[in-house]
């Protein structure tokens, strides 16, 4: 009988999105397939403290607990690292309760995980681990950064500026005054390093800026503020490495008109307020267009094994934008990602199959480069 492969998934996180990372691990857990695979759930708290596996379970639901069996542990859990023999050991602090890892499936949105930080000590490791690596990574991550490459793509973007924090702390009237009179209102601020619309408002007048912007800093020390675009919200999924693949669209339909933007509520409770129909009520044409500016966005930021990436379509123009890309997106069970995947023919269990064979290939890939004279 083949030899199964040990899976560490990784999740929780030092991040504003702590919550959905852990709703995400569920989702992948449930799904991936356990003749191949066994699990090693590894959580990380909101503090940055690693947990041995048997606390990681704890943190999920009890309908995954016992789907997940964990050997005792004395203490924390401890990575060891050892890049001689190909990946990463976990072990318990008494030196004890050894597992082999032989890939990781990191589950963590946001900084701290999504951002660069944890794949750089996956590469010093030499682990194999799926998704992006460290430069796709930071650059996914932060808007700012992100929006420039796309640019240098020749990939069409709403208009925007950004400040750091000490500049809006210091002087909050200059920023507001620069805002009104390059984007105008009303607009959109958003943390440049964060996601699932943690810490993202939208400002209609000097008050509900000056909140905003309040909010925003309290996430992250640069911040971003959009134009708004009155447009549909469409979403494709990116699966691949050097040949990366796009899924049919899907669309995120707010019910109701008081809703103006899907903020973190809206997308993760069960309100019935908002609904993601995929695939996405578009023409061949346009479906088309969404998917080659979808792989070409993913190829900008030298992305690996998946990516979301989210688009406004004005219904009055027929405009097209990409709005932004996620490195590490939601995989929870309302999540777009998957269910993109799924009306492409693809189920959750097949998705978790490539990613980690993805992850196996570009590890190899990397083991081609010579690092030495």
């Amino acid at each position: 009988m083949p030899k199964k492969v040990r899976v560490a998934v990784i999740f929780g996180g030092r991040s504003g999105e702590h919550e959905v990372s852990i709703r995400s691990a569920n989702a992948v857990i449930k799904a991936i397939d356990r003749k191949k695979y066994d699990v090693l759930p590894i959580a990380i708290t909101k503090e940055g403290k690693w947990l041995p596996p048997q606390e990681s379970v704890s943190l999920l639901p009890t309908s995954v607990q016992s789907a997940v069996p964990t050997k005792e542990t004395s203490g924390d859990i401890a990575l060891l690292g050892d890049p001689s023999h190909k990946g990463l050991i976990s072990i318990d602090h008494s030196g004890d309760a050894r597992e082999r890892i032989d890939v990781i499936l990191p589950v963590l949105h946001g900084p701290f995980g999504e951002d660069g930080t944890l794949q750089g000590l996956l590469e010093m490791a030499d682990v194999p681990y799926v998704g992006c690596g460290v430069l796709a990574s930071a650059a996914g991550m932060d808007k700012v950064t992100m929006k420039a490459l796309f640019v240098e793509a020749g990939l069409p973007i709403c208009k925007h500026v950004w400040f750091l924090r000490s500049q809006w702390r210091s002087d909050p009237a200059k920023v507001r005054r620069r805002i009104i009179k390059e984007i105008g209102l009303p607009c959109f601020v958003k943390p440049a390093n964060l996601g699932s619309s943690v810490g993202v408002s939208r400002a209609s007048d000097n008050n509900s800026l000056t909140k905003a912007m309040d909010l925003a800093s309290e996430y992250d020390r640069k911040i971003i503020v959009e134009e708004e675009i009155v447009a549909r919200e469409i979403e494709c999924a990116i699966l691949g490495n050097d040949q990366p693949k796009a899924s049919l669209p899907g669309e995120y339909v707010i019910k109701e008109e008081s809703a103006r933007f899907l903020d973190y509520t809206e997308k993760y409770s069960s309100t019935g307020n908002v609904e993601f129909v995929v695939p996405a009520p578009l023409s061949k044409a346009t479906t088309e267009k969404i998917q080659r500016m979808a792989v070409r966005a993913f190829r900008s930021i030298d992305g690996a094994g998946l990516a979301r990436v989210d688009f406004f379509l004005e219904g009055s123009t027929g405009r097209l934008l990409i709005n932004e890309l996620n490195t590490l997106p939601g995989l929870t069970e309302v999540s777009g990602y998957p269910k993109m995947w799924e009306a492409s023919g693809k189920k959750f269990s097949q998705v978790l199959d490539e990613l980690i064979e993805l992850a196996f290939e570009r590890h190899r890939e990397k083991a081609l480069t010579k690092t030495s004279r």
